[in-house]
């Protein structure tokens, strides 16, 4: 199974420009897509419904969409009729398999003096796999502080904490709301595909995967997750996705539970791509 997480830039690539068509085709390949700042009714994205653009042209995928940044866009036309619209900015989720269910958490948010603070979110879905139903996240993260990056860590731990025993969406029986078909929880196995503004030196990393101990080496913890970079055999100095004259990081992720970690395969990073700031990087897994 091939799963990608690209933060796209709203669309705009190393030259400047916008534009869906070469998103689409760096990543179409993938059986499950997660995208970060995926915009709707923005000046600097040509005032577009990313979303509407990106799935006409992936008609084969099931998709979700959860903003972080929810405001009005509403104006009128040259007749004066009312266009209805919310500007909006946030994850992208799309499957080759069904979305069972899914959720937009609001991580977070810290508001600074000057600095931008823009409130980030994860969202969340489960996907029927053939082996069964995983939960996979587009996940983006604080690009300021740590601190506020610390706190939405906790807030995903948290989440994989009650994976399952919170009842998922819908629970309970009334015959109004369970004549549709079964009830789906959110899986306990899960993975997080996202840009996470983090680097692997960083306190909000440890608290993702667990403290590296000089005797006993990485200690996973039981409601963390694993670096499947990492875990692939990846370079602990390598796998950047953010290239920057003031030097590369690496900053997008795929974490998976610790149930998952023997059926990852490879991990890479799309280190031509050319349609955003950000590199997308692959996860080849058994699902």
């Amino acid at each position: 199974m091939q799963l990608v997480s690209y933060n796209i830039q709203y669309g705009t690539g190393k030259d400047g420009r916008v534009d869906i068509d070469r998103i689409v085709s760096e990543i179409a390949d993938g059986d499950v897509i997660a995208m970060q700042e995926v915009d709707r009714f923005w000046t600097r994205s040509e005032m577009a419904d990313q979303v509407e653009a990106l799935t006409k042209r992936l008609p084969e995928h099931h998709w979700v969409y959860g903003p972080g940044v929810d405001m009005d866009a509403s104006d009128r036309d040259e007749t004066g009729t009312l266009r209805r619209r919310r500007r909006q900015f946030g994850n992208l989720l799309l499957s080759r398999f069904p979305v069972l269910l899914s959720r937009n958490h609001l991580l977070p948010k810290m508001s600074f003096h000057s600095q931008l603070s823009i409130q980030r979110s994860a969202l969340d879905g489960a996907i029927a796999f053939p082996d069964g139903p995983v939960r996979v996240a587009s996940v983006h993260l604080a690009h300021a502080a740590e601190l506020e990056r610390v706190s939405q860590v906790a807030t995903l731990r948290e989440l994989q904490r009650v994976a399952g025993r919170d009842g998922g969406v819908l629970s309970g029986a009334h015959s109004h709301w369970c004549e549709e078909g079964p009830q789906h929880t959110m899986p306990k196995s899960s993975i997080l595909l996202g840009d996470f503004n983090m680097t692997p030196a960083e306190q909000a990393y440890e608290a993702m995967v667990g403290p590296d101990d000089p005797k006993y080496g990485r200690i996973t913890l039981a409601d963390g997750y694993v670096d499947a970079w990492i875990e692939s055999g990846g370079d602990p100095n390598g796998g950047h996705t953010k290239f920057e004259e003031t030097g590369n990081r690496r900053i997008d992720y795929a974490f998976v539970s610790p149930d998952l970690a023997d059926r990852i395969r490879d991990v890479r990073v799309d280190a031509v791509a050319q349609g955003s700031d950000h590199q997308p990087i692959w996860l080849d897994i058994d699902l």
